[in-house]
């Protein structure tokens, strides 16, 4: 299986320490955030990584180069020049680097413990989503989960992790635009086709110069 890390956001509320490097490059415990990823994906079995890139994309080819240092190739779907395409329109674009399987998606911004599995089975789903309980800055959740589906209208609502499996087919037939992915979740949640299940371990959304406080202090 391929994993791609989304790595393209601007990172707007992380300024100043983004005004000259780019999110995924910001260090908790000494490394980098997407190195925490690519360490953990080598180690559990991945491969092939494929990184979108956009703001400061050249610092971040510069810094990890063709990933031979942790033994996977290091593959770049470059959106410097469209500018951002958000989290679905990257994933559109990186396709013909994905194959034609299953792929699992983690957001570049976010840290950990969780494991990501290099054999899921979708099964007839198009997707599943790992959730995790809702911290403060999301109380109100994103998903619910009903056993073992996600969806749009329980009562009780978790925060959708950012890290996610995914077939080709939920995205092939969609035009390259700059789209974000929750739209196309639901979409399909509705139609029952998207799994979910419920992450209790050690999980921090990097999002704001607070929050990487928060990690780097509470994440050992």
């Amino acid at each position: 299986m391929k994993a791609m890390i989304l790595a393209a956001g601007r990172g707007e509320r992380m300024r100043p320490l983004t005004d000259k490097i780019p999110k995924p490059l910001i260090e908790i415990h000494s490394k980098a955030l997407i190195v925490w990823h690519i360490e953990k994906l080598s180690y559990l079995g991945f491969s092939e990584i494929v990184i979108n890139i956009a703001y400061l994309g050249d610092k971040i080819i510069s810094f990890l180069g063709d990933g031979s240092k942790w033994g996977v190739s290091l593959l770049y779907s470059d959106e410097r020049e469209s500018g951002t395409l958000e989290s679905a329109g990257g994933i559109i674009k990186a396709l013909p680097l994905l194959g034609n399987d299953t792929f699992l998606v983690v957001n570049g911004d976010i840290w950990s413990d969780y494991e990501f599995e290099s054999d899921f089975d979708l099964g007839d789903d198009l997707a599943h989503l790992i959730l995790v309980p809702n911290p403060q800055h999301n109380h109100l959740g994103d998903f619910g989960l009903d056993k073992n589906r996600a969806s749009n209208n329980a009562n009780i609502k978790y925060t959708f992790s950012g890290i996610g499996y995914y077939s080709p087919k939920l995205f092939n037939t969609l035009e390259l635009a700059k789209l974000p992915l929750a739209p196309i979740l639901r979409q399909n949640i509705d139609k029952n086709r998207v799994s979910a299940s419920l992450y209790e371990g050690k999980w921090h959304d990097i999002g704001t110069p607070q929050r990487l406080h928060t990690a780097e202090t509470t994440s050992v």
